[in-house]
């Protein structure tokens, strides 16, 4: 997927040899690019808005995934460095794979709140824009299955495997290759006529495809990115130091927040986006179309308090298929802890955070000590 978090992934890698690609191999150029051609069709007819193809070689991309984890700035995302080659050769990971098709859909949706307008309303509760609807996960496989499932139709049997954030990819790199855009300063995938606002999701296959061409980066000499990330995370141009970033830091992280990090959280408590929303290639970037995305009511600008007053059976209630489910209860209520912390000091806030001191869980009763300790040094 496209966004400003690191995500986990099920590293659970099958070695299933794929089939051979049946008369296609046989196919002339002409036909082959046929083929192609309806492919983007039906993918757009699914709902895709960008459908490219890659060839599978990414030894530039390998090197500097290779470095990034040397240099540890993975922090715990241990499933980073499990089968980190398998993440760089898609042959390694599903042999006879020949080319990867890439598609791309958008998912801001026009019902959400302003991230900007959110961050000036520090008592209430900013997630991540991609998290506000229905997780992406299952639409996007059974979009893509659809497709996959449209192509046998035409071709006959072929081999395929449809990936969603359900196995080691390097998909932004694989997505640039197949021409949907380019890799940013933020290490999101940018394109000129539709910003950053979107997901990613991969057609593994061995038919042979026509391939297409990266498109150059416009980046330029833009540093905006940079220049407004909270924490300071992206500490030089297309390099991210997850430890520091507020995604990682409220979504992968299991354990406590660093105390220096937690003041420039702000509001945020699921993801952050600013780098997405100040970057000048979003303000063409489309709204969705897709009624799955658009936000939860209770979820999107909610008051950090009602947030924190759910017990974890109203939390896996209200977040049933949502991505936010998965970093659980106490990781939600850290968060929110966080963030009331960093809201101006009211009775009701106290009050609030004073009501969960009986927390059984050590890291959720030291992040609320934290935050009733800087109101009390703000009095």
């Amino acid at each position: 997927m496209n966004r400003t978090k690191p995500h986990r992934q099920n590293n659970s890698a099958t070695t299933t040899v794929l089939p051979g690609a049946g008369k296609v191999a046989g196919w002339p150029e002409e036909k082959l690019q046929e083929l192609k051609s309806d492919i983007q069709r039906w993918g757009s007819e699914l709902g895709f808005q960008q459908l490219g193809v890659a060839d599978i070689d990414l030894q530039e991309h390998e090197q500097y995934l290779l470095d990034w984890l040397q240099q540890g700035l993975h922090g715990q995302m241990s499933y980073m460095q499990r089968h980190s080659t398998r993440r760089s050769r898609p042959a390694e990971l599903l042999p006879g794979t020949l080319r990867v098709i890439s598609v791309r859909m958008d998912y801001l949706s026009e019902q959400a709140e302003s991230a900007e307008h959110l961050l000036q309303q520090p008592e209430q509760a900013l997630i991540s824009r991609y998290a506000l609807g229905r997780d992406y996960h299952k639409l996007m496989r059974q979009r893509l299955q659809k497709l996959a499932s449209r192509i046998e139709q035409s071709i006959g049997t072929f081999g395929y495997r449809v990936l969603v954030d359900s196995a080691p990819v390097l998909e932004k790199a694989l997505a640039a290759k197949a021409g949907l855009g380019w890799i940013g300063k933020h290490s999101n995938l940018l394109n000129k006529d539709a910003g950053s606002w979107f997901f990613l999701g991969e057609i593994y296959t061995n038919l042979p495809l026509p391939i297409d061409q990266p498109v150059n980066n416009h980046c330029g000499s833009c540093t905006r990115c940079l220049d407004i990330c909270p924490t300071q995370a992206i500490i030089s141009p297309y390099r991210v130091d997850a430890r520091r970033c507020i995604s990682y830091l409220t979504i992968e992280l299991r354990e406590s927040i660093p105390v220096e990090l937690r003041p420039l959280m702000g509001n945020r408590i699921f993801g952050c986006d600013d780098c997405q929303f100040v970057c000048p290639w979003n303000r063409y970037a489309e709204f969705s179309r897709e009624d799955d995305f658009a936000p939860r009511p209770g979820l999107d600008a909610a008051q950090l308090l009602e947030l924190f007053s759910w017990s974890e059976e109203e939390f896996l209630q209200r977040t049933e298929g949502s991505a936010i489910r998965r970093i659980g209860h106490a990781c939600w209520l850290r968060n929110i802890a966080v963030a009331l912390g960093n809201a101006p000091s009211t009775p009701n806030i106290i009050n609030g955070l004073k009501a969960r001191l009986d927390h059984p869980l050590e890291m959720v009763l030291e992040h609320v000590q934290w935050a009733l300790a800087e109101h009390k040094r703000k009095a």
